[in-house]
């Protein structure tokens, strides 16, 4: 019997844990199933093509909001030169919606229900002829003749029966590894599907820290839990942070979606100790509207978030990534905007802007009528509008996101944005203007990195600080990468081109600054650095807006850059 789970991911560098845990826990057929993953930026034909060639007697996919219709046109495709082969779904976008599903798409057998790792297996020992029927297999939801039958979702499984889903790791070099040390959420929020199961389960501390060994043994760049909320139970939180701090190998990282409120002094403590880029937290803060929050159930306190977050970057050694979700009840165009500005307030590292999916099945759908909540037909479901944000003000809000991921997630624009945001009244209205600018730019142009330098410079101009703003974007630009030629928009060097010379001929003084560069001549290690020379103390203009004219020459070391930001290490250096 050959067995294909398939999963279609959104990017290459994502995996799909699900069809990794289902193979695992099908250990009599592991010689039987091969895993097959792809992307949804692959051309249907060619993913027909290789499922075909595997010639499977029974193909499963994974399925999700952002992969279901193109998994469904495969599978319509795929069902015609493969006319017996037994095709199932699984996973949260197939299964709150199987019997429309099955009506619907003749090609399929059945969709498995909820948690499917033994739910797979009983359909594999059927399907080898180890089981008398079908409909004795608990948690699928299957065609029979002309009928649909439903043999309801089987129990919630226990975490520590499951077996780990990890052999070999050849596959996963640039790619992120996901992980769940819990099933379930204590909250229910009305927007997730997570709202309606309550039964939150883990996996024993020792179990974990066997699976953590495996991933830190094989030395992997990156491990992400997908626990719902990871610090719901404070001592399995405490247990595994410790586990990663007393064994850390110097390279993997580990990414925790946690409630920050819920962080104590001891765990603040505990994470104040862990090397630098060892771990990176993600918090749903979703809406700082109190009145939002409230009618979406969700269980916050926002000030605890605020002062755990802060405290956090105090510490200089984790990445934090906060979300906020536009579209939500009560969350007007002005209410979210004082939204954005209180959790950007924060300075996280990351922080994203998403919009509202009103999932089929969620408390959110049921009461879309009550909130004027329109969205989309088609998976993802996106809102469009609400009875608090028309659609002009959602399309307005898509701007803002696609500014801040280019000028704040992407980290390339530190020193210009913190200057910036001064000449506005808050950050939010800052990037509604970069966000028309954008737009007017995408009109005539197909823009590329430098492209989004000159956007910003002409959007900050104004007539007595364009000279700063070339030079804060000259600096942001050298804090990240060495240029082979110089940026358009960087002021001219060349009176400075001597004493530069004379810095990098001087070894003792440039031995003073650079470490690890022994080996290399003057001339190399002037092409591997980079002095700017700036015409005020630019640092200090970043941090109080004051300038006292004095020239400044900053050396960027880019074979120390900091692990985190991927910034150059910068030494301020006398000429």
């Amino acid at each position: 019997m050959k067995v294909v789970l398939a999963a279609l991911n959104a990017k290459y560098i994502h995996s799909c844990l699900a069809v990794y845990s289902l193979k695992a826990n099908a250990a009599e057929y592991k010689n039987d199933i091969s895993i097959e993953e792809y992307t949804i930026n692959q051309k249907n034909e060619d993913i027909v093509r290789q499922l075909y060639v595997s010639g499977p007697d029974v193909l499963a996919f994974s399925c999700y909001i952002w992969n279901i219709e193109q998994t469904m046109r495969v599978v319509r495709d795929i069902r015609k030169i493969l006319p017996v082969t037994r095709i199932w779904l699984g996973g949260p976008e197939a299964f709150y919606n199987a019997k429309k599903l099955l009506e619907e798409n003749q090609e399929l057998d059945g969709i498995m229900l909820g948690e499917g790792e033994h739910t797979f297996y009983e359909l594999l020992r059927f399907y080898d002829g180890k089981g008398k029927s079908l409909k004795d297999v608990n948690g699928i939801v299957l065609r029979e003749g002309s009928s649909i039958v439903d043999t309801g979702f089987r129990d919630v499984l226990n975490m520590d029966g499951l077996e780990f889903a990890y052999g070999d790791l050849s596959d996963f070099e640039h790619r992120i590894i996901y992980y769940e040390s819990s099933r379930g959420c204590p909250f229910s929020c009305s927007y997730c599907l997570s709202s309606i199961e309550k039964k939150l389960r883990f996996r024993s501390v020792e179990k974990v820290k066997k699976d953590l060994e495996f991933f830190l043994s094989s030395r992997v760049r990156q491990v992400k839990f997908v626990d719902r909320t990871f610090n719901a139970d404070k001592r399995h939180a405490d247990a595994v942070w410790t586990f990663l701090l007393e064994n850390d190998n110097g390279i993997t990282n580990f990414h925790f979606e946690i409630s920050a409120d819920l962080l104590d002094e001891e765990q603040l403590h505990l994470l104040s100790r862990m090397r630098k880029g060892l771990i990176q937290l993600e918090t749903g803060v979703q809406t700082a509207n109190q009145a939002t929050l409230g009618e979406i159930d969700r269980r916050m306190d926002l000030d605890k978030v605020k002062e755990a977050t802060v405290r956090i970057r105090s510490f200089k050694n984790i990445h934090q990534h906060l979300d906020l979700i536009a579209g939500l009840p009560f969350e007007s165009f002005d209410s979210f905007g004082r939204s954005f500005d209180e959790v950007y307030s924060l300075r996280p590292d990351m922080l994203q802007l998403g919009f509202l999916k009103v999932l089929r099945g969620s408390k959110m759908h049921d009461k879309a009528s009550e909130y004027g909540l329109i969205s989309q037909s088609a998976p993802p479901y996106e809102v469009m509008q609400t009875k608090w944000l028309t659609y002009d003000e959602l399309d307005a809000l898509k701007g803002v996101e696609e500014a801040l991921e280019i000028y704040y997630n992407s980290g390339q624009f530190v020193n210009t944005l913190r200057c910036l945001e001064r000449s506005f009244e808050s950050p939010f209205e800052m990037y509604r203007m970069l966000a028309v600018a954008l737009k007017e730019m995408n009109r005539y142009m197909k823009h590329s990195r430098g492209d989004y330098y000159e956007c910003l410079l002409r959007s900050a101009i104004d007539a007595n600080k364009e000279e700063i703003y070339r030079e804060l974007l000259t600096l942001d630009l050298y804090l990240r990468e060495n240029l082979k030629s110089r940026p358009g928009f960087a002021k001219n060097q060349d009176r400075f081109k001597e004493d530069i010379k004379n810095f990098y001929r001087d070894t003792d003084k440039v031995s003073q600054y650079l470490r690890g560069y022994e080996e290399f001549d003057s001339k190399q290690i002037a092409r591997m650095t980079h002095i700017e020379v700036f015409e005020r103390d630019i640092f200090r203009f970043v941090e109080t807006g004051s300038d006292d004219g004095s020239v400044t020459g900053i050396l960027f070391d880019y074979r120390n850059k900091d692990e985190m930001t991927n910034q150059a290490k910068l030494y301020v250096v006398n000429l």
